[in-house]
């Protein structure tokens, strides 16, 4: 599909992609700190649920065609020009948040992907293949862990049982959550291939604000490393204690925390390492803590790296284990290879947005995606709009409407071009 085809012209209704957004954000709303409008809607909660029943309703006012599968990934159709609804060209993201959330990560790409389609069928317009949309189950993790589970299981890489298994920070399990708020669908796990795949999101970060840039071409997304760190160690009286004679996991735990820091800033972007978690027992301000637990998160572009990040981790707590007389054992929580993104998806998403008059970079992901569990099924891409200040997964997180718009423009124009192109990824 050439630039010069009248197609090009079509727009999405802005005013009402914001509106949607702007309801979608009242269900678990929340103020900051500074009042700021945040939103938490942690997986299958109830909150979870009632953003549910609001994003399906938006897709039942367009006729879709409405899949609801055994993990609670719900995906809306428009069949093609012949009534197929098989190998649709599908946008995607989440609509669930981490507990101090914002109104924008996830939200945006599954809310901009409806007005794209919706943008098509207002025009009338009879694609070659069809157009859908969908939310992943659980991409955040918050809850749940791994993070982008729905789109793992939807993709084959976790078994549905081992899935519906999974026990939650709160105890419950996936299953009974699932079937508890009335999305356990009937719709087969592993789903349906696509014949491509492509996500707008914000950025997460500062790169494009800071480079004056409005739109982000993604490259891939990082590797990621997720461990479970716990320390035994022996609890004791504070005061009577001797400090050479302790065997204090809490500080233990503090010279994990330490190590990540200084291993991510030792060897250097794009490595980077935190810590997120620490729980000490019994948790009294005069007894040495007994046992910690911690959480690790590292993550790299490359493989090689990445391992080399967690090999040198492992060496420094057997150490530290020896030096202080403790325990240390780990457990993975959730383990992924980095992913590169399909070339002539990334081209053609650089090329849209230079053909709508944004400036643009190639640039990595760094936070996960459901794009890298659909890259393992057919050609994925995502587009990035600009973070302002860089900030996420915090309640002051914001995105300008007029960058908003535009990618949700860029992403209307590359599902039509995937759409209506004889080869499914023509050269831009």
């Amino acid at each position: 599909m050439s630039a010069d085809l009248p197609h090009l012209a079509l727009r999405i209704d802005g005013a009402r992609l914001l509106d949607r957004l702007q309801a979608l954000a009242q269900i678990g709303a929340y103020q900051g700190p500074n009042g700021e409008p945040g939103c938490s809607r942690l997986a299958l909660t109830d909150a979870d649920r009632a953003g549910r029943d609001l994003v399906v309703s938006f897709m039942r006012e367009q006729g879709l065609q409405i899949r609801i599968d055994a993990i609670g990934n719900v995906l809306a159709i428009r069949p093609d020009h012949r009534g197929r609804v098989e190998q649709p060209v599908l946008a995607g993201s989440h609509i669930d948040t981490v507990r101090t959330g914002g109104r924008y990560d996830g939200n945006l790409g599954v809310l901009a992907g409806l007005s794209a389609i919706e943008a098509v069928a207002r025009a009338g317009i009879a694609t070659r293949r069809p157009l859908a949309v969908a939310f992943f189950t659980n991409e955040e993790g918050a809850r749940f862990s791994p993070d982008m589970l729905g789109s793992l299981v939807y993709a084959g890489g976790l078994p549905l049982d081992e899935a519906y298994g999974i026990r939650g920070i709160d105890g419950a399990t996936v299953g009974d959550e699932l079937r508890r708020i009335g999305y356990a669908g009937s719709a087969a796990c592993p789903g349906p291939v696509p014949a491509a795949y492509v996500e707008l999101h914000i950025e997460q970060g500062p790169v494009l604000e800071a480079a004056g840039l409005r739109i982000g071409a993604v490259t891939g997304v990082q590797g990621i490393s997720w461990q479970e760190i716990t320390i035994t160690g022996q609890s004791n009286h504070a005061g009577t204690t001797p400090m050479a004679l302790r065997h204090d996991a809490g500080y233990a735990a503090a010279r994990v925390a330490t190590f990540v820091r200084e291993l991510a800033c030792e060897l250097g972007p794009p490595q980077v390492g935190t810590v997120g978690q620490i729980t000490l027992f019994p948790g009294l301000v005069n007894v040495i803590p007994a046992t910690a637990k911690l959480t690790v998160d590292l993550r790299h572009t490359d493989e090689q790296s990445l391992q080399q990040a967690e090999a040198r981790l492992r060496e420094f707590a057997a150490r530290l284990a020896q030096q202080e007389g403790v325990q240390i054992t780990s457990r993975s929580l959730a383990r992924f290879a980095p992913v590169a993104f399909d070339p002539q998806m990334i081209a053609l998403i650089e090329s849209t947005a230079q053909r709508l008059g944004a400036s643009t970079q190639r640039m990595p992901s760094g936070a996960g995606h459901d794009a890298q569990m659909m890259a393992r099924l057919c050609p994925a891409g995502m587009i990035f709009t600009p973070s302002q200040r860089g900030i996420s997964h915090n309640p002051a997180e914001c995105t300008a409407p007029d960058d908003l718009i535009l990618g949700a423009n860029i992403l209307l124009q590359v599902m039509l071009t995937l759409a209506q192109s004889e080869a499914l990824l023509p050269s831009p």
